[in-house]
């Protein structure tokens, strides 16, 4: 009877092992089915940030359709508090002097470079257009105040015109982008470095398959 007792003990024993192991089986092929979602899904997610970069070579257009009217109808509504401007088209007209509003005082290819280091960083899709929008909306109001004080400056006939135009064209126009990102990324608590990280992340994956 013991002999009868100790054989179902240890079958009952052996039936447990292979639950458990069947279990712990079955356990690791979910983990693993979740995790090549996750990649495949991350892999999808890279692709499409990627094809809409390379689309927004086109883009230029748009971004000027869009921001051209925005920072004339903005420049206007500051200026007017000051002088007696009058708008037409993309020239602000005051007295004898004539000021236009050109692409390059649009500064279409800033919004543009600031939306390429958005897109090629992993970062959540809510973060990603609170992201886009704080820096577009800082950057057209640091765009537009500048453009009012070198408006200002025509004006008025300053002498610093032409220096301070020099210097925000060749110097601070790129600081500019640069410190709206690195303050982007600090408000974000962005960790993640444009480009690299989405090259390091499919290395990985290469290198681990």
């Amino acid at each position: 009877m013991l002999k009868s007792m100790k054989k179902e003990i240890n079958e009952y024993l052996k039936n447990q092992n292979a639950k458990k192991a069947a279990a712990d089986k079955m356990k690791k092929s979910i983990m693993k089915n979740k995790k090549l979602s996750v990649e495949k899904n991350k892999i999808i997610s890279i692709l499409i940030r990627y094809l809409i970069v390379l689309s927004l070579m086109f883009s230029l257009p748009i971004i000027y359709k869009i921001f051209t009217p925005l920072t004339i109808i903005s420049i206007s509504k500051i200026l007017i508090l000051f002088y007696n401007i009058k708008v037409v088209g993309d020239l602000i007209i005051y007295n004898s002097y004539t000021i236009q509003i050109i692409a390059a005082c649009v500064a279409g290819s800033a919004y543009l470079l600031l939306l390429i280091l958005n897109l090629t960083t992993q970062i959540k899709l809510k973060k990603r257009i609170y992201s886009i929008l704080f820096t577009f909306i800082l950057f057209f109001i640091v765009n537009i105040l500048r453009i009012v004080i070198l408006t200002a400056f025509v004006f008025n006939d300053s002498p610093l015109f032409d220096i301070t135009h020099k210097l925000f064209w060749y110097l601070l126009s790129t600081l500019f982008v640069v410190a709206i990102w690195f303050l982007n990324v600090k408000i974000f608590k962005i960790k993640e470095i444009p480009i690299y990280d989405d090259i390091k992340y499919l290395y990985s994956l290469k290198k681990g398959a």
